[in-house]
């Protein structure tokens, strides 16, 4: 008789892949969905902090006013300051220092709302933060107090996570003008803490 050889896996061969594919799948599945929560929180922390950063170069070089505030219909023809900062924000030219968008006031940036699940808890409901033309920060205008922290949070909370940092992340805005994100789990918490109307997630 003539023997032919047979290509292909065995059962047992067959058995011990999939039971290595399971355990890589077990073990790499939750770190890149880790991952990838993580990349979308700081490119939204950073994207934040970057509208600061940019409204606070405009006010320098333009020597006017530069508000950025929250806006609800960011990405409408004609946007407005409104809303709560996880349904988007502008940066624009604040020419009356009203730290309300006008007629001749120019839409600098428009950032629309914040993906789902992901939400902004602003410490005393501040709407705006505004800009002088020297490049520090106004403060108070008018009755609305400034915008000074925000807890960023997804669903997951004030959690370790990856590096021993936490999930969420804390922007500071100082009187002065100066942003800054801090990932720090203790610092974050005590913001939490200290205000009820802040909630994460």
């Amino acid at each position: 008789m003539n023997k032919t050889s047979q290509k292909g896996f065995t059962r047992y061969e067959l058995m011990i892949t999939l039971t290595i594919v399971g355990i890589v799948m077990a073990f790499g599945v939750p770190n890149m969905i880790a991952y990838s929560q993580n990349s979308r929180m700081t490119g939204i922390a950073n994207d934040f902090h970057g509208a600061f950063h940019f409204a606070r170069s405009e006010a320098s070089r333009a020597k006017t006013f530069i508000t950025v505030c929250a806006s609800d219909d960011s990405m409408e023809s004609s946007p407005s300051c409104s809303g709560d900062w996880t349904d988007g924000y502008l940066v624009f030219l604040d020419l009356d220092g009203d730290v309300a968008t006008g007629v001749d006031e120019t839409i600098l940036r428009a950032v629309p709302a914040m993906p789902e699940g992901v939400s902004f808890n602003v410490v005393n409901a501040a709407k705006y933060f505004s800009y002088a033309g020297t490049g520090l920060g106004r403060g108070k205008v008018g009755d609305e107090e400034a915008l000074s922290q925000v807890v960023m949070c997804d669903d997951r909370g004030n959690i370790r996570a990856a590096g021993g940092n936490s999930a969420a992340r804390l922007f500071v805005a100082t009187p002065m003008g100066r942003a800054t994100i801090q990932r720090d789990l203790g610092m974050i918490q005590d913001v939490i803490d200290d205000n009820d109307d802040i909630d994460c997630p």
